[in-house]
C-alpha cells in the first residue's frame, strides 16, 4: 500500500520524522533508533534532506534505503529547491528510484548561506512539477503552514498556493509544527474553501528540553497559547518535570487532532524514540 493510498483506508495515518546524521559515524546509532521507532507501527517515516557526500553526513537516500528495505516501512524523502537545479534534484530521483523509495516530499527549503538559490525552482511547486515530469509513477507531497509561510502575505494567499501545489501533482500535505490546535482547524477550513482536497497530515513536535524552547519554538514563528506559555513559564527549570508537562501536552494535542478528524498526525520526534514511544503510548488507542 502506497502513503497515497493509506489516507483512503486509515482513519487517521500516524508518521515520524526523521534527520539524517551529521556524521557517518552516526549511522549505527540512527539505525538503532530507528529500529526502536518501528516498534510504534508507523504508517510510513519522512527523512529530511541531507545531501551527504563530500559535504559529509549521511544521505537522505541511505536512511530512507534503511527505513523501507531494512524494516519494511515506507519511506517519505525530503528533497529541496535551495541548492539544487535540475540535475542534481534528477540525480537524487535516480538514486530513490534504484532503491525503491518513490515517494517525495517536495519543500523550497530554508534560505542559508550554505545554499545558494536554486537557477530552476524557484518554488516548491515548480520542484513538485519537475519531479512528476522526471518520475511520473513517483507520488510527490508537499508542506503547508497553518499559521501562512512567514514570507506570505496573508494566510488566505498562501492558502491559495496550495492550490498551484495540488495542480503540480501534490498528493498529500504536511504541515509545519504548530502549537495551537485552534490555527490548524482555521486552516483546514480555508484550505479546503479555496479547493484543496488532498490529506493533510498535522505536524507535532513535543518540547521537552529547554533548549528547544529558543531554538525550535522562536524559529518555527508559531503562535503560542497561554496554556504553553504557563507550561514553560512554569518547568523550564526543572527538566524533569518540563520533560513529563511537554509530553503530555503534546498528547493531548495529539488526541485533539484526532477526534477532531485530522487526515494524520506527523511527529516532530528529532531522532529521540524514547519520547516518541511516550507519545505513542499516549494515542495509540485512538489509532
Amino acid at each position: 500500500m502506497t502513503i497515497t493510498e493509506m489516507f483512503q483506508t486509515k482513519r487517521c495515518v500516524f508518521s515520524i520524522e526523521c534527520f539524517p546524521p551529521k556524521q557517518t559515524t552516526q549511522m549505527d546509532k540512527m539505525k538503532t533508533t530507528l529500529t526502536a521507532m518501528q516498534k510504534l507501527n508507523p504508517d510510513f517515516i519522512s527523512v529530511t534532506f541531507g545531501a551527504g557526500g563530500s559535504a559529509g553526513g549521511v544521505s537522505t537516500v541511505e536512511v530512507a534505503d534503511f527505513i523501507q528495505n531494512e524494516l519494511h516501512i515506507p519511506a517519505l524523502a525530503h528533497l529541496i529547491c535551495m541548492g539544487n537545479d535540475e540535475a542534481s534534484a534528477a540525480e537524487v530521483l535516480n538514486r530513490l528510484d534504484a532503491i525503491g523509495v518513490r515517494d517525495v516530499l517536495a519543500l523550497r527549503g530554508d534560505r542559508t548561506p550554505a545554499r545558494p538559490e536554486s537557477p530552476n525552482f524557484a518554488h516548491a511547486s515548480d520542484l513538485a512539477h519537475f519531479i512528476k515530469y522526471k518520475k511520473p509513477h513517483f507520488s510527490v507531497h508537499g508542506a503547508c503552514y497553518p499559521e501562512g509561510h512567514p514570507e506570505s502575505e496573508t494566510l488566505r494567499k498562501d492558502v491559495e498556493n496550495l492550490c498551484i501545489k495540488q495542480r503540480a501533482g501534490a498528493e498529500h500535505l504536511l504541515t509545519q509544527l504548530f502549537f495551537d490546535n485552534t490555527c490548524f482547524y482555521r486552516f483546514l477550513n480555508l484550505a479546503r474553501r479555496a479547493g484543496v482536497t488532498l490529506p493533510i497530515s498535522a505536524g507535532v513536535m513535543p518540547i521537552v528540553k529547554r533548549s528547544q524552547i529558543e531554538r525550535t519554538v522562536a524559529l518555527s514563528s508559531a503562535s503560542l497559547p497561554s496554556e504553553f506559555t504557563r507550561m514553560i513559564s512554569r518547568w523550564q527549570d526543572d527538566p524533569a518535570a518540563l520533560y513529563d508537562a511537554g509530553i503530555d501536552y503534546a498528547v493531548r494535542q495529539l488526541r485533539d487532532l484526532i477526534e477532531g478528524g485530522a487526515d494524520g498526525v506527523h511527529l516532530y520526534a528529532m531522532n529521540d524514540a524514547a519520547v516518541a514511544e511516550k507519545l505513542y503510548d499516549g494515542i495509540r488507542d485512538l489509532l
